[in-house]
């Protein structure tokens, strides 16, 4: 599903977040992790960074087997040194619940992903019941 660029100035960060969720919903963990520069950082909910695009691959592949996500809308802003920061929210399907989520990017200049971070944005009723099955 393309992401609807609300700035003329996203079109490299949109290209690059389409790849990260198709590869994602591929299951390619490996072609995901090599969207991520040297240093490029995955933060996941409740966890802490992983850096480099092997750890992301392992992370992911050990983590994200089986999930689906789903972008529904993208904003994009410049930042220094000429990158860019896309925020995206949609939903996370996994085998046994959907949740609303946010993706935030930072993208180099060259479109490699230096961080992205995932926020669930569910509620804390909602949080508990995924406990409870």
């Amino acid at each position: 599903m393309p992401l609807t660029a609300t700035n003329p100035l996203a079109d490299l960060s949109h290209a690059t977040a389409e790849r990260y969720f198709d590869r994602f919903n591929a299951q390619d963990f490996d072609a995901v992790a090599a969207l991520f520069s040297q240093q490029g950082v995955l933060i996941p909910p409740f966890e802490a960074g992983i850096v480099g695009p092997e750890a992301i691959a392992q992370y992911l592949k050990a983590e994200a087997t089986g999930m689906q996500v789903v972008p529904v809308n993208s904003e994009a802003s410049l930042c220094d040194q000429g990158g860019q920061q896309l925020m995206t929210q949609g939903r996370v399907k996994t085998p046994l619940f959907t949740v609303n989520v946010r993706w935030t990017f930072a993208l180099s200049a060259t479109g490699t992903i230096d961080r992205a971070e995932i926020k669930l944005l569910a509620s804390l009723q909602e949080l508990l019941q995924f406990n409870r099955g």
